[in-house]
Formats: C-alpha cells, sequence, structure tokens
C-alpha cells in the first residue's frame, strides 16, 4: 500500500495535467476564433491567415495528446503532442491579440510581441515536437541508442526553424506591426535558411526511416499500429504535396495534416478499433486512382490543347477520356491493392497450388504457406492436443477442424487479423478448400508416425530378445556343453589309466574298452564344435564387449584397435562421452555398430592422423565422427554408409555423412525416452 497509493496520485496527477493543458489548447483557440469573428472577420480571411488550418492542428494534437497522456502518462508522445497543440494554438492567439490592442489603440510594443510570438510559437510544432513524437512512436522510447543522436540533433538545430520564421520580420498580418527578432541582413542568410528547410525534410526523413526499421522489427501487433500512422501519411502526402510544389492550391488542403495526431492516438490507446487493413486497402486504391488520373488527366491537357481550340470543348473531351480509361482501372488498382493486404484469398486455386507444393516439404511449410498466402497473422496446426507446425504471432484464434473418413484428425487455428471479430466468408472459402489435402496428409503422417513407432517398437523387442537369448545361451547351454566336454575328457582318461593298468597286470585288453574311447573322442570333438557354433551365435546376436564393458568401454577398445590406417600409418583415434542413460538394446547396438562402422571407414579409406568419436547426450543421443582428412570429392555411397542409414532410421534417427572444409564427418542422432535417466560414464 506505501507504493501503490503514490504511485495512483501519481498517475492521477498527470492525467489531471494533461486535462488541463487541453482545455487551455482549446481555450486559446476559442477566444482567438471568437474574437476575429466578432471583429468582423469571414471565412475567407480566417482561411487566408492560416487560423482555421493551425486552430485545427492545434486541437487535433492537443486533444489526442491529452488522450495519449490520460491512458499512458509515461508515455512522452502525448506529452509531446501537448507541446505541440499549444504551439499551434499559440499563434492565432497571438495574432488576435495583436488585432485586439491594435483596435482599441494600444501600445505598438505590445502588438509587436505579440506578433513576434504569433511567429515564433507554431515552428517548434514543426520543427520540434511533431519529428520527435514520430520518432519515439509507439512505444516512447528511442529505437536503438543509436538513434539518440538523431533525437539530439532535431532537438540542438529546432531554433533555426524557429530563427527562420521569425527573422524575416514580416507582419503577419497586413494592418500589422513588424515582430521583433527581426535580422536585418536576413535575405544574405538564404543559404544558412536553405539548410533549414533541408534540416527540416531531413528530420522528417529521419522518422520516416525509423518508423520502417520499427515495422520490420515489430510484431503483429506492433505492425497494426504503425499500419494506422502509414495510413495518415499516405493521405497527408498527397494533399500536401501539391500544396507545397503547385501555385494555388488552396491552403485547405493543410487540414490533412491532423489525421497524423489522430492516427497515433488510434493506433496507442485503440489499435483495434477497426480493420486497418481493410481501410488501408481502400485508401490505397484511392490515392493510386487519384495519381493516375491527374497524371491522364494532365497528359491530356497537353495533348488536346493544341487540337481544340475551345476551351470547355477541351475540358469536356478531357473529362471523359479520364472517365473511359479510370473505370477498368479501379477494379485493377483495388485487386493489387487487397492481394498486398489480404494475399491470394480472392484466387482460391493460386493458395491450394502454393499450398499443393509445400506438402512434400512437410507439414511446418504447409502452415506457413496458408498463412503468407491469405496475410494472416498466425496459423498453427494441431494433432492429438500437440501443436505440430506453427507461423506467426498468436492472438484472437479460430479453430478449424480437419476430417478424413468421417473422423477428425487435427485442427487447423488460424489468427484473426486485426478488427476482425472473425473469419470472412472468404478466408473460409479458401480455408477449406486447402482443409481437405491437408486433412490428408495429417492422415497419412500420423500413418507414417504409428508405421515408424510399430518398427521401432518391433527392433528393439528383437534386440531385447537377441540380448536375452545371448545371456542364456552364454550362461546357460554354453557351461552346459564344456561340463559335457570336460566329463568326457575325464572318462577317456579313466578309461585309458584302466588300460594301463591292465596291460601292467598282463592282461588282454577288452576291445569294448577301445570303442568306448574312440566314441569319447568323437564326443569331445562334437561337444567343442558345438561350443565353438554357440560362441559364435553369441557374438552375432549381440556384441559382446557392450554386455563385458558397456557402450562407452566397448567402443574404447575398438578404438584402441584401430591404430594403423591401411597404409600401415598411424592414426590416433580418441573417444569423448558424457554420462550416458541407460540405453534400450536396440539403441545400443546402433549406437555401435554406426561408431564402429564409421571408424572403420577413416582407418580404410582416409588419410586422416586423427579421429575424434563423440557422444552427447541431451533430448536425442548423437554420435559424431570426425577426422582431418584431406577433402577428396563427394562420398559415393556403399554398403557401409547405407547401412549407418538403414541403422539410423530403423529407429527414427537422422544420419549424415560426408566431407567437410576440415576433414570428414559422420553424424547420427536417435531420440531418448523422456524417462530414461542419466549415469555416471562407463
Amino acid at each position: 500500500m506505501t507504493t501503490t497509493a503514490p504511485s495512483r496520485r501519481g498517475r492521477v496527477a498527470r492525467a489531471g495535467l494533461a486535462g488541463l493543458l487541453a482545455g487551455f489548447v482549446v481555450a486559446e483557440v476559442a477566444v482567438a476564433v471568437g474574437y476575429l469573428l466578432a471583429i468582423g472577420w469571414g471565412w475567407h480571411e480566417l482561411v487566408d491567415s492560416f487560423m482555421v488550418t493551425n486552430g485545427l492542428m492545434a486541437l487535433t494534437f492537443g486533444l489526442c495528446g491529452a488522450v495519449i497522456a490520460w491512458h499512458w502518462p509515461s508515455n512522452p508522445i502525448g506529452w509531446l503532442f501537448l507541446a505541440d497543440g499549444i504551439g499551434h494554438a499559440t499563434t492565432p492567439l497571438a495574432g488576435a491579440l495583436a488585432e485586439f490592442i491594435g483596435a482599441q489603440g494600444g501600445s505598438l510594443s505590445a502588438q509587436r510581441v505579440f506578433v513576434t510570438i504569433s511567429s515564433a510559437a507554431w515552428p517548434w510544432s514543426i520543427g520540434l515536437f511533431l519529428p520527435l513524437a514520430l520518432l519515439l512512436f509507439p512505444t516512447g522510447r528511442l529505437l536503438s541508442p543509436r538513434w539518440r543522436w538523431a533525437a539530439i540533433g532535431i532537438i540542438a538545430t529546432a531554433p533555426l526553424f524557429v530563427l527562420e520564421m521569425v527573422g524575416s520580420g514580416d507582419p503577419i498580418a497586413p494592418d500589422l506591426p513588424r515582430g521583433y527578432l527581426s535580422i536585418p541582413s536576413y535575405d544574405d542568410l538564404q543559404p544558412l535558411w536553405s539548410l533549414t528547410e533541408l534540416r527540416n525534410l531531413l528530420a522528417i526523413l529521419l522518422a520516416i526511416i525509423c518508423l520502417a526499421v520499427r515495422y520490420r522489427r515489430a510484431d503483429e501487433t506492433g505492425r497494426r499500429q504503425l499500419l494506422w500512422l502509414l495510413l495518415a501519411s499516405v493521405i497527408a502526402i498527397l494533399f500536401v504535396t501539391p500544396w507545397a510544389f503547385v501555385t494555388g492550391t488552396p491552403i485547405l488542403v493543410l487540414l490533412a495534416i491532423p489525421l497524423i495526431p489522430i492516427s497515433v492516438a488510434v493506433a496507442i490507446v485503440r489499435y483495434q478499433l477497426l480493420d486497418i487493413r481493410l481501410v488501408i486497402s481502400r485508401a490505397l486504391t484511392w490515392a493510386l486512382l487519384s495519381l493516375v488520373a491527374i497524371g491522364i488527366y494532365a497528359v491530356l491537357v497537353a495533348l488536346l490543347d493544341s487540337l481544340i481550340a475551345s476551351q470547355v470543348g477541351r475540358s469536356a473531351a478531357v473529362t471523359v477520356f479520364v472517365a473511359l480509361i479510370i473505370a477498368p482501372v479501379l477494379p485493377r488498382l483495388q485487386q493489387l491493392v487487397d492481394r498486398a493486404l489480404y494475399g491470394d484469398r480472392h484466387d482460391p486455386a493460386r493458395v491450394a497450388s502454393r499450398v499443393g507444393e509445400q506438402l512434400s516439404a512437410g507439414l511446418p511449410g504447409v502452415v506457413a504457406a496458408i498463412r503468407s498466402a491469405l496475410r494472416l497473422p498466425y496459423a498453427a496446426l494441431t494433432v492429438d492436443g500437440q501443436v505440430i507446425a506453427v507461423d506467426g504471432t498468436p492472438g484472437d484464434v479460430v479453430p478449424l477442424e480437419l476430417s478424413y473418413g468421417g473422423e477428425v484428425v487435427g485442427s487447423l487455428d488460424i489468427g484473426v487479423r486485426s478488427g476482425e471479430s472473425g473469419l470472412s466468408s472468404a478466408d473460409r472459402s479458401v480455408l477449406g478448400l486447402v482443409a481437405v489435402p491437408l486433412a490428408v496428409a495429417v492422415h497419412a503422417t500420423r500413418l507414417s508416425a504409428e508405421l515408424q513407432s510399430s518398427r521401432e517398437k518391433l527392433i528393439s523387442a528383437r534386440e531385447e530378445e537377441r540380448r536375452r537369448l545371448r545371456r542364456d545361451l552364454h550362461d546357460g547351454l554354453g557351461p552346459t556343453l564344456t561340463g559335457i566336454a570336460f566329463s568326457a575328457d575325464a572318462v577317456a582318461n579313466l578309461i585309458t589309466a584302466d588300460a594301463t593298468r591292465d596291460r601292467t597286470a598282463a592282461a588282454p585288453p577288452s576291445p569294448d574298452a577301445s570303442g568306448a574311447v574312440d566314441l569319447l573322442t568323437r564326443l569331445r570333438a562334437d561337444t567343442r564344435t558345438a561350443i565353438g557354433d554357440i560362441r559364435r551365435l553369441v557374438d552375432d546376436l549381440r556384441p559382446p564387449a557392450l554386455d563385458e564393458l558397456g557402450l562407452v568401454g566397448a567402443l574404447r577398445q575398438r578404438a584402441d584397435q584401430l591404430s594403423f590406417r591401411a597404409d600401415g600409418a598411424t592414426i590416433q583415434v580418441a573417444v569423448s562421452a558424457n554420462g550416458l542413460p541407460t540405453l534400450p538394446a536396440a539403441l545400443e547396438v546402433a549406437a555401435y555398430r554406426i561408431a564402429t562402422e564409421a571408424l572403420t571407414n577413416v582407418v580404410r579409406h582416409s588419410r586422416a592422423t586423427s579421429a575424434v568419436l563423440a557422444l552427447r547426450c541431451g533430448s536425442d543421443l548423437e554420435i559424431e565422427v570426425t577426422d582431418d582428412g584431406p577433402p577428396n570429392g563427394a562420398w559415393r555411397p556403399g554398403v557401409g554408409l547405407q547401412a549407418m542409414r538403414e541403422r539410423a532410421a530403423e529407429l527414427g534417427g537422422t544420419f549424415k555423412a560426408g566431407p567437410t572444409p576440415t576433414g570428414g564427418l559422420v553424424r547420427a542422432s536417435f531420440p531418448l525416452a523422456a524417462t530414461t535417466a542419466p549415469l555416471e560414464p562407463r
């Protein structure tokens, strides 16, 4: 409570200050316009003296700044707009006060003071507050510390524009005196004033560049905010540009400038008020159409000027020609602008074609293609409650079911565009079209995943059974046969000893004893042959070193055996392994076979002097064999590489092999079960 209450009081105080400043702006404009109307000024006098334009700019900048400061007191843009509004409002008020003093026969010095204030107030708004606010839009902070110099430059050079406007000393109205602060050698400083005008253009250009960089880096929300300012800027530029370069353009075109503070206020406070893309689509269409119409009109006037003598006839002919040309152009322009903002939603076949091209690349590519084709803020594919592909930033999401054979196989989650409460009928039509092949792809992916899972289970069961058989043969049948062989040896030895005693006693040898010895000899030979066959069978079922030394120990043993290359040169093989979890039998065998085959290939085919076998465990088990052999072109796939690739694929892993700038590389990766527990290195 001790920290919340003061912060709330401070917020209320700042909001109250914003309201007071906005009220001051309104009062300034009301007093100025009210007095001038009271002394008989008409509409034309108010327009020609810029009272209307300055007054409206003051109201829009001041009120919009108050709204921003009320909702976001910590954002300096609101306060900059309030200062801008005060500057624009002070200009007509000071002018009206100068008129009032003159009408009352007041002091000439006082009149000159107010004329000076009127000339000096509005340049601060245009030269300082507006470009600085645009530089900070929309967060109220600079884009990066490097932009601090741009802000300092705008602040430091702003007085030059004020000095240019005040230094001429020209009266603001025919019946008013010149102001103070006029510079006697004003005309001699024309190069400085040209630089000042260039400075103003550079300040606005820097703000535009900053906005463009922000747009590229912004997320969907930030881009929606920037689009509001883009819309206002396009309209303002279309109206103000003719006034700056075409003599005789009405002053009222400057009334487009107040759209900028309005758009900034909407972007900061209520950027989701409307579908800004739809608004920009229509605005850009009509803006482009207006430019085309103006260009065609100017060209036709120049061409027909020498062909049609009558002024009325020429104007009528130009109007007819422009109408005939513009009529078919409007739909095409609208189509181009809609495509830029909404993608290809009015061309479902094109969207389906783009999605079809990505089906072979995988579901993530399909989701990205759907979002890109329809210019959506977000798209995701959910299967069995798990998001398997996503693109964009989530906001308001509308799920669309994907069905195959009457069964729901997944959901396509689509982000709603800014200002829209849901998907339009055009969007649903296109998404319904692409949902059919997408559902088929999801179903096929599920079947493939189930098949791969079954394959992995079969291989794991096979390797576990092989491990059990090896253990049973090694620990059961093997010792039994060995015992039989030893017993046969013992019996044969006893018979031989008895025969020796009989010969010593001069007894005739028994023919049965001789036959028994022969049978026992054959029995011993057959038993040893069976023992050898069982040992070979045991070794084929599973590498014995895995059970005797563990995976890391077995690999180190194999690395020690591979110390010489095929040409007789020595090679140093190092094994690097972190703590490995307890691995299933199938994964253990696959890792051992791939690693030993890769090391064998290094010894046989490379000219390396060293090789490193690395085993790493994270979410996957990764086996990597690298060597420093010189590159000798692409590797030709042989039996060894194919066997390693198949072993990796059997367990859902990945395999990569080939030359690199630093030597050869073989890498295999296998997904690990989430329940495996890490152990110390073995």
